[in-house]
């Protein structure tokens, strides 16, 4: 089988690249390579949800662009193809006042974003999310909720309408570039492409060495632990609530998500996998587990957040400790009102330093394009991005 663009991951990144490569090359043969039988069923599949508008990320950065404009395109498309969505805005707040300081140069932030920011008193709280205990606030009505799976879904038809091929169920097993065109090594054939792109997210540094490209970063994986509100307990939580970050934790820390489906989620605690998609606290794979041991970027990485790192894990084994940070919020919220609900695992890039890969990091080679970081907003911004991957790469073909 010989194709022109071969992507491997049919994750929401590699779906959005297969898109634009069908408003680009309307007869290029494409295909779209997943070892499991369904699409999106990690990252994409399984995270919050939420439309971002770009408020966190630092004014100039990639990130910061990305998220602006993909937000407006991701509420265009699900629009343009009647996908349920809701702009509903979400609540920044401070429940102390050592949190001030910090939520002022976020609210400045956001302005120098370009953003329609709102800076609420306890009174509005009161009546935006009449349960939430806050002193001071930023409300950012840009951001939204989505199902993801669904849009990706969508992505996927509009592929496959312009006669882009799907092939689900198979894992690369190697990878041969012979610079003239690379050959892709699955369960059971060999394809010949005369571009490959690298969107395997969790997986994204093996399958960088898989191609023979050395690099000074690793994927390290995090698992998001969430709650889920009992029924009766939902109307406690009208829409999205966010904490106040903490400066110098690389985690946003427990907030507040109202759902497409109507559940409310409360979480995540962020703790180290042991496994790179697994999605329980038993989860282990010893590979994986030895990866990340054995990378020196994890422990200074681990010796930098040793002190919240360990608050996590409490938080992840002892369920009354989860509830004391809840209850800074919304303190009619008691043990009992919770139930375990999906887990999700973040793909975080470090190098060997042990510094957090924080922005997107693509490795390019004349027929080769590897995805290794595509961190959040990624699923807000994925049209963009798959468009501006694609741009990219015809720039360096025209070259």
């Amino acid at each position: 089988m010989t194709y022109d663009f071969t992507i491997i991951g049919a994750g929401i990144i590699g779906l959005s690249v297969g898109l634009a490569l069908t408003e680009q090359y309307e007869d290029a043969k494409i295909l779209i390579i997943e070892k499991e039988a369904d699409i999106a069923k990690h990252q994409t599949g399984r995270n919050s949800g939420v439309i971002h508008s770009g408020i966190y990320y630092k004014p100039g950065s990639l990130k910061a662009r990305l998220a602006k404009i993909g937000n407006a395109q991701m509420v265009q498309f699900c629009h343009e193809h009647d996908i349920p969505y809701d702009v509903c805005g979400k609540l920044i707040v401070a429940t102390e006042e050592a949190e001030l300081e910090n939520l002022q140069q976020l609210y400045e932030r956001g302005l120098e974003h370009g953003l329609e920011v709102e800076e609420v008193t306890e009174t509005t709280i009161q009546k935006i999310e009449p349960h939430l205990k806050g002193i001071s606030g930023i409300r950012v009505p840009s951001t939204g909720i989505v199902d993801y799976k669904k849009v990706a879904e969508t992505f996927m038809r509009l592929i496959q309408s312009r006669h882009g091929d799907i092939l689900l169920g198979e894992e690369v097993k190697g990878i041969t570039n012979n610079e003239t065109d690379v050959e892709i090594t699955t369960s059971t054939q060999t394809i010949v492409s005369k571009h490959l792109i690298n969107c395997t997210g969790l997986m994204s540094d093996r399958v960088t060495k898989m191609a023979g490209i050395q690099t000074d970063m690793k994927i390290v994986p995090f698992r998001g632990e969430y709650y889920e509100l009992k029924a009766d307990k939902k109307h406690l939580v009208k829409n999205l609530i966010y904490p106040v970050p903490n400066p110098d934790f690389p985690f946003l820390g427990v907030h507040f998500t109202r759902m497409m489906d109507g559940r409310v989620l409360i979480g995540p605690n962020a703790v180290l996998s042991l496994k790179r998609e697994g999605y329980n606290k038993t989860s282990f794979h010893m590979r994986d587990v030895l990866s990340t041991l054995s990378f020196p970027g994890f422990w200074k990485l681990a010796s930098q957040n040793m002190g919240e790192g360990l608050k996590e894990m409490y938080r992840s084994f002892n369920k009354h400790a989860f509830i004391k940070g809840v209850q800074q919020f919304i303190p009619e919220i008691e043990a009992e009102d919770l139930l375990p609900a999906t887990s999700g695992v973040r793909a975080q890039a470090l190098d060997s330093d042990g510094n957090l890969m924080d922005d997107f990091f693509i490795i390019k080679e004349k027929n080769m394009f590897h995805v290794c970081n595509a961190p959040s907003p990624a699923a807000t911004a994925s049209i963009e991005i798959g468009r501006e991957i694609v741009q990219d790469m015809m720039g360096q073909l025209a070259d």
